[in-house]
């Protein structure tokens, strides 16, 4: 005790105000992944934050509740992919396309010129072998210390979780779908 009252503990995190660009990963089996990111996404916009979104998988041409959203308030989201993994026809491009927005948001991350990234479905990449985790990583490690960068999408690597400043698993306890046969929702799921 001082005579200012209690000594107020030294321990870090409560020392550290200045921004420290952190590495989130969304993963898990559950539903809200992409929506627990966009969340963070109109929230540092508000605060003047230059943000931008890269979807992996995702229709180049979707035109998710998000993409509307994002348009008018002249935020960058960018699909590029053929749509639902499981049911492409032609791996190759699928896996061309992914690795392609690899590139860019490899590029994007380097630069420098946002405080936010999300790799929106970007696990998927890693997951099946189209991406390498340790490039992820290396990426990662050598991006400005400022930058957020959030990855989203199931089957998140051990490695790029273990690399990870934060990590949340979503679990699904009950959905519509699997209990009464309800079909995806505009503004709910897309």
């Amino acid at each position: 005790m001082n005579e200012q009252g209690p000594e107020r503990s030294a321990h870090p995190a409560r020392r550290r105000r200045e921004r420290h660009g952190l590495v989130i990963v969304n993963t898990g089996e559950g539903k809200g992944k992409t929506t627990a990111a966009l969340g963070v996404l109109f929230r540092a916009w508000g605060r003047d934050f230059r943000v931008r979104m890269f979807q992996f998988i995702k229709h180049t041409g979707a035109r998710f509740g998000e993409q509307r959203a994002a348009e008018r308030l002249g935020i960058r989201i960018e699909a590029l992919g053929d749509g639902f993994t499981w049911l492409s026809k032609d791996m190759e491009r699928t896996t061309a396309l992914a690795v392609e927005q690899w590139g860019r948001c490899r590029e994007a991350i380097l630069q420098g010129g946002e405080d936010i990234i999300i790799l929106d479905e970007f696990t998927y990449a890693m997951h099946y072998g189209w991406v390498s985790v340790d490039e992820v990583i290396e990426t990662l490690k050598q991006r400005p210390g400022t930058l957020h960068v959030i990855i989203t999408g199931r089957y998140a690597p051990q490695e790029l979780i273990d690399f990870s400043d934060l990590v949340t698993e979503m679990r699904m306890v009950k959905h519509p779908y699997e209990t009464q046969g309800i079909k995806a929702q505009q503004g709910i799921e897309f």
